[in-house]
């Protein structure tokens, strides 16, 4: 007994030491501070933004609160119509002449980073790109200020491991950091920041990169608080759900608000479309959707800008079933023209407005046919908002999360899981997507097919193949002159160019001199560099 005693503290040490060795190895403690850097930092950066939309909005309306509407009926309609395409004018000289890719960044280009490791992900244009969204935003633009952010988040983060050289896995981990520091700051959301960044942006969660969001997205929370103060976007009274017969009610409205969300997705796939297809400049564009925006503008008011005055008086029962209607199908036209016409913003806020109108106009219609069993007005406008904005997200557990924090309305939880589950399952049967998946497909990237059809399109032939010391000339390969590869051939081409052939090794030629060899592929190169990436991927989601 007294031998176990004293092999006690030796026993102990071995069964630690292997793993102390590994946390250390991984440098852990150092992401973790990092990690705190990042929270710090995206949480200052989301405090300018915002106080830079309300400094843009006092110039013209002299009001720099989230009460757009009622500052925007003091003035004259010449005003409210002119205003945002002044903005557009601005934006337009922004997206031509100083953003690389003349358009604003946002969610879908952090989860495009996220698939290439971290990477391809730029600082300066995720600055120019929030200072046009405070701009959009600021001149009465119909959009949200989460998006951008979010980017911008991404882009510090990236930014920092990049300075310290941190490895692939290590850089994947700070991106959702970034984005958890950027939500949880934007929305004084922090528990949701750390699920939309697993839900969204990593698509798995780990405990290893639990740690590091976590510390990133309180970080961001307690500096947004210490500025803005510990308050919920929205100050809801203490709602209740009246009747257990109401849940079949709550079921059809997130069936109503699926059938929204696909409307709203299908009207910015729409005036994107519309807006590839005018012939004009581009720097155009924004003016002309500028000007549409001020004219629906001018008869409804609370459409500009983020939209937050009118969310809560829905919220609020304060609305008639009139208003509540032509809101839903104003702010839908305005958020398509907005984003199809080139300002910046993003889409969770207009989610969230909409949805509340879509749940309060459902709930005075059910309190008409039903008054004896139908809860209140604003209950079912929160429901809308969650069903709405977790369709468009293709998030239901971190769109929950955020609703909860964003009303307080934890009371609501069975009937919010019960709307946001219908909306989010019928959205996917019918559209088959996300807002972000369908953006990201339209780039090439299918990121809902798994890490193995993400790999074989993001992966390039120069990521495997064998460099010659010499150039060869392609002639003397006669009979594979139809199945050479370039280097910038994606690893799915090379290898349907494998099968095709029947040759194990390929030629790769010269992009600029299609007659040299610069090197060669092999296909057991290519399969190998393959599988090893789906088990990092693999392990990546599963690391403990």
């Amino acid at each position: 007994m007294l031998n176990t005693i004293i092999q006690l503290p030796s026993t102990l040490f071995k069964w630690i030491e292997p793993n102390i060795r590994v946390f250390l190895a991984s440098r852990q403690p150092f992401i973790w501070f990092v990690a705190l850097l990042v929270g710090l930092s995206v949480s200052l950066a989301a405090i300018l933004f915002r106080e830079g939309i309300g400094y843009v909005q006092y110039l013209w309306l002299q009001d720099a609160s989230e009460h757009v509407a009622s500052a925007a009926r003091k003035h004259p309609w010449y005003v409210i119509l002119l205003a945002p395409a002044f903005g557009g004018l601005i934006v337009g000289f922004i997206i031509t002449k100083l953003l690389p890719l003349r358009r604003t960044q946002s969610v879908a280009d952090v989860i495009e980073a996220r698939i290439h490791g971290g990477q391809k992900i730029n600082t300066r244009a995720a600055f120019l790109s929030a200072i046009t969204t405070a701009i959009s935003l600021g001149f009465g633009a119909s959009a949200g200020r989460e998006g951008p952010m979010v980017h911008l988040g991404g882009a510090i983060s990236a930014s920092l491991a990049r300075r310290f050289k941190l490895p692939e896995d290590s850089r994947t981990i700070l991106l959702a950091c970034g984005v958890a520091a950027a939500v949880s700051a934007s929305f004084n959301a922090p528990i949701a920041g750390v699920l939309f960044a697993h839900e969204v942006i990593l698509g798995h969660s780990s405990k290893r990169s639990t740690v590091p969001i976590v510390i990133s997205s309180v970080a961001g929370t307690l500096l947004s608080r210490a500025w803005f103060g510990d308050v919920a976007a929205f100050d809801i009274p203490e709602y209740q759900i009246t009747s257990l017969w109401e849940f079949p009610a709550f079921a059809i409205l997130g069936a109503i608000c699926a059938l929204v969300a696909i409307s709203f997705q299908f009207s910015l796939v729409g005036a994107n479309y519309v807006a590839r297809s005018i012939k004009l400049p581009l720097w155009t564009k924004p003016v002309i959707g500028g000007l549409m925006v001020g004219a629906i503008a001018v008869y409804f008011p609370e459409i500009l800008g983020v939209g937050y005055e009118a969310t809560d008086l829905a919220l609020h029962n304060q609305m008639t079933l009139y208003l509540l209607m032509s809101l839903l199908v104003a702010k839908t036209i305005a958020t398509a023209i907005t984003l199809g016409f080139s300002f910046g913003g993003g889409i969770f806020s207009p989610a969230l407005y909409i949805g509340a109108m879509t749940g309060g106009a459902f709930g005075l219609i059910a309190a008409h046919f039903f008054p004896e069993m139908a809860s209140s007005q604003g209950l079912y406008a929160i429901l809308g908002m969650g069903a709405v904005a977790a369709a468009m997200l293709g998030a239901p557990i971190s769109t929950t999360i955020i609703i909860f924090e964003l009303t307080g309305g934890y009371d609501l939880t069975i009937a919010l899981l019960l709307a946001v589950s219908m909306a989010t399952g019928i959205n996917q049967a019918f559209h088959g997507r996300s807002y972000f998946q369908w953006q990201l497909e339209m780039r090439g990237l299918f990121v809902q097919r798994g890490p193995h059809h993400q790999i074989s399109h993001t992966s390039k032939v120069v990521d495997f193949m064998e460099p010659l010391d010499d150039h060869e000339n392609i002639a003397d390969h006669e009979q594979l002159v139809p199945y050479a590869l370039k280097s910038s051939d994606n690893l799915e081409q090379a290898l349907r160019n494998f099968n095709a052939s029947g040759h194990r090794k390929l030629p790769v030629l010269d992009e600029t001199d299609p007659d040299t060899i610069i090197a060669w592929a092999s296909q057991l190169e290519a399969l190998s560099y393959f599988n090893k990436a789906l088990v990092n991927a693999s392990e990546e989601e599963h690391q403990m």
